[in-house]
Parts: structure tokens; C-alpha cells; sequence
């Protein structure tokens, strides 16, 4: 495909030299995907066993590597939420390769088949699952992602261009050099993974416009990374999402388990997509409920931004060490990522879904209830890829969900929703089995 000059987001002309290491990056990874579509599953599980046992072998390697991106961000002012994210220790880098081991020990979904009957002249269709291709990656400072979609693509037959962030470039550096160097003592064309990060933000622009080199390209990241590739990327976009994420404590709900829950799916990890963003609560235990959450989240450092209603409660309750202000329009859509939480009382179960409804990124929402009807309700009218019932919403991730790892929580409705695992990384295929049959 001829390169037609295309800009960044800044407005700068795209390199066309750029754009073509990137094209020649991505064809080369089409060719190696070839052979590996090929490969069995014992000899992909062999690979992810060998690149697992690498990962670990050269943790401290990698981990220094991402102590100088660690002491660079902090320097650059990155916020502890971020940083918590980019921060890949020797313990996480353990953690990421079990997870590599676990994805080797999942069903292989190539070849799986989908569906498949006879037609009434004898030919047989089976519907096949088979390899996206080569997926393209644009996270943020993520070394973990690294990792993830290495082996998920991997196993799922699939090549992977990355690009990870400047934050990160190091860590990710030191990562894919280690699993480049298993895929070739594996007899692998290391082209198999590899990464635009030389190449900056041109980088991340020419995968968007390689369309015809890369078959997908996934972004995950915050709202502005995701908006960014959805708007200027001509190569098909499996979107993600940023997580604007509720918690709604319904009339019906056990007020004692609701607080470990609340504050749990705020403050167990505040730098991720499922961590909760915003509590609604019903007026109907409103009283009783706020100053107690109010206690506990300030215990944990949370600001509170909250409506009127809300605001008055917690007030009126006397809570120590609390910082609270009047919430404002902008903060029901706003993902945080930090220490503050939104606050919201409603009248009812139908307003708690409308406000929902109308403010989430539809990633995860959470009701905390013992009323059948209205758990019923809500899980039925919640337009999210995952709805959480008297549980936290930090369940939603693909390893918690039994996929060894993810791309993503994928917010779309086309193809994949949700957490994004092996299943998630292949297409289908027909195959039609005949005798000689002929269309008339």
C-alpha cells in the first residue's frame, strides 16, 4: 500500500520512512504468523513454558530496566496512580509469567468448532475458529500488557506489533528482547512480537494508518489514548474502554457488606479501569449509610465529591479526617484514577439505572442488594460489558475471569465484550465438505 502523507495528532506531517519500517515491521510479523498458525498446540504451550521460565530467569534484568523509567516518571511529576501501572517489580514480573504458564494450560481455541449441519444436498459446513493475524497494540505505562498480549497472541496463533508508551521504554525493551530470545531458541521468528517504540509517536501513528499490515489494532489506556485511535485509525479498532465504574447500594442492600465492597472497588488498586469511580446510593438508607462510608473511605484517604443531598448527610455526620466538596456536572463523567469518588443519592432503582445508563463508559457497574427483583432489574437494564452483584467491581480482569491474562475490557458491542481472552483474539472461517455437488 502506497504511503499517503498522514498527520499526527499534533498536526505535524507523518514520516513516510516511519510509516514504511512500521509497514515492512508489520509484514514481517504476517510472515512469521504464517508459520505459527501452523504449529500444534503442544508446541505453543512448549513456547510459553520456555518464555515463562525466561521471564523469570531475567526478572531482575527487566526490573532494573524499569527502575530508570520509574525514577524518570516520578522526576516528570507522573501522578502515584500511573505510576503504580509502569511500576514492574521483580514480584510482578514472577506473577505476569504464571500467568504466561496459565494461558499455555487454557484450551486452544484454533481449530474449535463453532458451529456446523449438513445442507439437504449433502454438504457438510463446519465453522471454524482460526487466527486474527497480526494485532497491533497501543497502550500507555503498562509494562504488564507487554507480557499479556505476548503470550495470549501466542497461543491464539497471532502475531503482535506493540507500541507501549514512552513512559515505559525501557521496561518494555528489556521484556521483548527476553521473549525474542525464546521464540528463536524455539526455532521461532522472534518478528513474531515485536515493537514500534523506536519510532515514538510516529509510531503509534503509523500503525493507526498500516491498514492492510495489521488486521486489528486494539488501544488501552486512558480516554484520550482510546479516542485518539478510534478517530484517526483506518485499520478495524477493537475499542476499549476508560472506566467511569458505579457502585449502586440499593434500598434492598446489606449495609455491612456493602462497605467492604464500596471500599474495596475504590481503594484495593485506584490506578486501574474497574476500580469504582462513583457511589449512588438509595435515599432510602442514604441516612444510615453515608457517614458510615464516609468514615471508611476517609479512613482510606478518598475525597468525597458530592451532590446536595449527599453533601448534607455526610456533613451533618461529623466524619473525621474527611475532604469533601460539592460535586460538579463534569465529575459524573469523569474517571479519576486516584483517591476521590463521586457521590449520588437517588430515589429510586429506575433512577439509579437512568443516571448509570446515561454517565458510565460501560465498563463495570456493581448493585449491591438482597432484593431479587431489583438485582434482576438492574442486571437485565445495565448497559455495560460487565455487571457485578454484591461483589467488587475489581473482578472484572481476565485473569480473575480464568483467561491466564487480557488485551482489555473491550467496551464495544461488535465481536468482543468485556474482558478480552483467547477466544476473543481469533475470527471464523467455513469449511464445506462435498461429493462432487454442484449449484443449480
Amino acid at each position: 500500500m502506497a504511503f499517503n502523507e498522514q498527520r499526527r495528532n499534533d498536526g505535524q506531517p507523518l514520516d513516510g520512512g516511519v510509516y514504511a519500517a512500521v509497514c515492512a515491521k508489520a509484514d514481517a510479523a504476517a510472515r512469521a504468523q504464517a508459520g505459527l498458525a501452523q504449529a500444534s498446540t503442544e508446541v505453543k504451550d512448549a513456547l510459553l513454558h520456555a518464555m515463562a521460565d525466561a521471564l523469570s530467569d531475567h526478572a531482575d534484568r527487566i526490573a532494573a530496566a524499569n527502575g530508570e523509567d520509574m525514577r524518570e516518571a516520578r522526576e516528570a511529576g507522573m501522578d502515584e496512580g500511573k505510576l503504580d501501572r509502569l511500576n514492574f517489580t521483580v514480584e510482578r514480573i514472577g506473577a505476569c509469567a504464571e500467568g504466561v504458564r496459565h494461558v499455555s494450560s487454557l484450551p486452544d481455541p484454533i481449530g474449535q468448532v463453532v458451529r456446523g449441519y449438513t445442507l439437504p444436498n449433502g454438504l457438510r459446513l463446519t465453522q471454524v475458529r482460526v487466527p486474527l493475524g497480526v494485532i497491533g497494540m497501543i497502550y500507555e505505562a503498562r509494562p504488564n500488557v507487554t507480557v499479556d498480549v505476548a503470550s495470549l497472541c501466542l497461543k491464539s496463533g497471532n502475531a503482535a506489533i506493540l507500541r507501549g508508551g514512552h513512559e515505559a521504554r525501557r521496561t518494555n525493551a528489556a521484556t521483548i528482547e527476553v521473549i525474542a530470545n525464546a521464540l528463536a531458541d524455539h526455532g521461532f521468528d522472534p518478528a513474531l512480537v515485536d515493537s514500534v517504540d523506536e519510532f515514538g509517536r510516529d509510531g503509534a501513528t503509523a500503525m493507526m494508518q498500516a491498514r492492510g499490515h495489521i488486521d486489528v489494532l486494539i488501544p488501552r489506556g486512558g480516554a484520550g489514548l482510546i479516542r485518539a485511535v478510534v478517530t484517526n485509525s483506518t485499520v478495524p479498532v477493537i475499542e476499549t474502554g476508560s472506566g467511569n465504574v458505579h457502585v449502586y447500594v440499593d434500598a434492598g442492600a446489606d449495609l455491612d457488606m456493602a462497605i467492604p465492597i464500596v471500599v474495596n472497588a475504590k481503594t484495593q488498586r485506584v490506578g486501574v479501569c474497574n476500580a469504582a469511580e462513583k457511589l449512588v446510593v438509595h435515599r432510602a438508607v442514604a441516612d444510615a449509610f453515608l457517614p458510615m462510608i464516609a468514615q471508611a473511605l476517609a479512613n482510606h484517604g478518598v475525597e468525597l465529591r458530592a451532590d446536595e443531598e449527599a453533601f448534607d448527610i455526610i456533613s451533618d455526620a461529623q466524619i473525621r479526617g474527611l475532604r469533601m466538596s460539592h460535586a460538579v456536572r463534569e465529575d459524573w463523567d469523569t474517571e479519576y484514577l486516584d483517591l476521590t469518588m463521586g457521590v449520588k443519592v437517588v430515589g429510586s432503582l429506575q433512577e439509579a439505572i437512568d443516571h448509570i445508563n446515561a454517565h458510565s463508559t460501560g465498563h463495570t457497574e456493581s448493585i449491591v442488594s438482597r432484593d431479587y427483583e431489583a438485582i434482576e432489574s438492574f442486571t437485565r437494564r445495565i448497559d455495560s460489558a460487565v455487571v457485578m452483584v454484591n461483589a467488587s467491581t475489581r473482578f472484572t480482569d481476565g485473569g480473575v475471569f480464568g483467561f491466564g491474562a487480557e488485551l482489555g475490557i473491550s467496551t464495544q458491542k461488535l465481536h468482543a465484550r468485556g474482558p478480552m481472552g483467547l477466544q476473543e483474539m481469533t475470527s471464523t472461517k467455513w469449511i464445506g465438505y462435498g461429493s462432487g455437488q454442484v449449484r443449480e
